[in-house]
Order: C-alpha cells, then structure tokens, then sequence
C-alpha cells in the first residue's frame, strides 16, 4: 500500500496523452462518465477518460484498474464500490477494463492489476497495488479525503432521487449459493483453504457449476502466491530453470500481476525444456492458467497452439 500525501500528486504519472480526448457521440454508455448522471460509480473508457479528469478538479476520483480474468481484482473491486457508494457521492469511482482500454493502462503504467489510483485536481496520486483488506481501503479512503481537502478538492457527486430510483428499478441480484457464500466470506477474511474447499463440494454437488469452477481456480491462484516474494522466486527460477516449483511460482506471480503471455511462454519453455515424465504438470498448471484468463483471449489461442506443437 502507498502513503497517500500531497507531495505525491507532483510528478506521479504523466497522464498527458489522455487530456483532451474527445469523447466519441455514438456510446451512449459514455456519457455515465459525466457527474450530473447521479452516479458515483461509473465504466470510463480511453474516450471518455477526459471527463473524469476534469470531474477530478471539484471531487476526488479513485481509479480502478482491473481485468475480467484477474481473480484478485474480483475480490478487491467490490469492496471498493462499498466503500465508494458509502461516502454518498464525496468521492467518485471510475472502473477501467485494461484490456479495453489499453492507453489508459499505459498512461498509468500498469504493470500489475489490480491497480488503484486517486486523481485530485487533475493530478494522479497512487493508492495501492493488489488486493487490501477493507479496513486498509477504509484507511486509504479517509487519508484521500483528507488529501483532497488540503488541495482544495472538496466537491461531490450529486446522489439525489433520480439516482435513487435508477438503482430501484435494478432488478434484485439472485441470492448467492450457501457453498459459494462461504468461499467468499473466507476470501474475505483471508482463509484461502476454507474457501477452496468450500468451491470443491459445490462442484461434487454440481460439476457443471461454471462459477464455482472459476471461483476455484481463482482462489487456488491467491492461495499459491500468498506470501511470496517477487525478487527471491525470480532469484530461485534463475538459478534452477528446470525445477518445476519455481518456475510455477514465478508463472503463478506473472498472472496475478497481469503478465499473462509471459507466465504461458515461461511455462512453455518449460515443457519443451523437462524430460517427458516431467511434462504432464506443467500442462496441467497451462491448462488450468488458460481456465482463468478465459478460451476467448487471444492469448490463451495463441499459447495452446505453440503447446499443441510441442505435444506432437
């Protein structure tokens, strides 16, 4: 987690490049970027990220920076629009799909997701990196306030009755599966093996449960790289580049930072490097890899062909 302070907000990030981006009239989903919707929550895209820098002159703006097939990004991006929606419109949140909108992640430089940012005055200041537990986003949260008022950003998003009633007319969420509440809650308080486990026997009742099947896969991801130190697995890959562990473990460290082709070209080099006995779990950590990212990422078609090269 970053320090949040008002000496951050020089020099940060160069967001240069997304100022004055004309929005394009045709997306009518664009226009929830702009304040007097009533939102406090909004999807901004390369093309109307302008309107958020702007929003950010009268009213703190966080920034967060996910992917569809990031597991710790579902699990931290929910807390942060309750968070969000409890400040009744003090701070508003813009969502950005990196994958979508690749100059707004490059313009942040993120190198790894999930990744939240605040903007206050125009100006970009980071929050933190990964997922956090909510008491630490409530944490974030209030020194950005705090932040944002010495810098003279004490505006708010209108939340009136028009607002309001849009939510009313949502249609009510299905209430969540008894095993799959309890694999959140022990997401929540950080008990990756209840939750794991709690995904397992919802599949033994129902092996075609698809959310369960990546709930799993998810969970798996954050159990294995809990605790792990970046420089000390590279180090360890350097030094043993045939031993599956830790070659896993660096693989394992590239997806949930986003680095998703080189995870699949390390473990490819991998399979094409071991002795054949070898071979069989470093397919299994690729396919279960592919499971998470998603089959229609270009990426994912990409790795499985050079795999289906190297099997045959």
């Amino acid at each position: 987690m970053t320090e949040i302070s008002a000496a951050a907000l020089r020099g940060a990030v160069d967001l240069s490049s997304l100022r004055g981006r004309a929005a394009a009239p045709e997306s009518a989903a664009q226009s929830t970027a702009e304040p007097e919707s009533g939102r406090v929550v909004v999807d901004v895209t390369d093309a109307t990220f302008n309107s958020i820098l702007e929003l950010s002159r009268t009213v703190p703006v966080v920034v967060d920076l996910w992917a569809e097939w990031c597991g710790p990004c579902k699990q931290l991006s929910p807390v942060i629009e309750k968070v969000t929606r409890e400040l009744n419109g003090r701070v508003m949140l813009a969502k950005v799909d990196v994958d979508a909108n690749p100059q707004i992640a490059q313009a942040f430089r993120a190198e790894s997701i999930p990744m939240v940012v605040a903007l206050i005055g125009g100006q970009p200041v980071p929050m933190f990196t990964g997922a956090v537990p909510e008491a630490q986003v409530r944490e974030v949260f209030t020194r950005l306030l705090e932040v944002a008022a010495q810098n003279g950003v004490t505006g708010s998003v209108p939340v009136g009755d028009a607002a309001g009633a849009e939510e009313a007319e949502e249609p009510h969420e299905a209430p969540m599966p008894p095993l799959h509440a309890e694999a959140y809650a022990a997401i929540e308080e950080g008990d990756y093996a209840r939750a794991i486990d709690a995904y397992q026997r919802a599949l033994a009742e129902n092996p075609r449960d698809e959310d369960a099947k990546a709930g799993l896969g998810q969970v798996r991801l954050l159990d294995r790289v809990q605790g792990l130190d970046l420089q000390q697995v590279r180090a360890a890959a350097a030094a043993a580049p045939t031993d599956l562990e830790a070659q896993f473990q660096v693989a394992d460290l590239d997806l949930a930072g986003g680095h998703i082709e080189d995870a699949f070209s390390r473990l490819l080099d991998l399979f094409a490097a071991v002795e054949p006995e070898q071979r069989t779990p470093v397919r299994e950590r690729l396919v279960e890899l592919f499971d998470l990212v998603g089959s229609s990422d270009p990426r994912v078609a990409a790795a499985r062909t050079r795999l289906a090269s190297l099997l045959f």
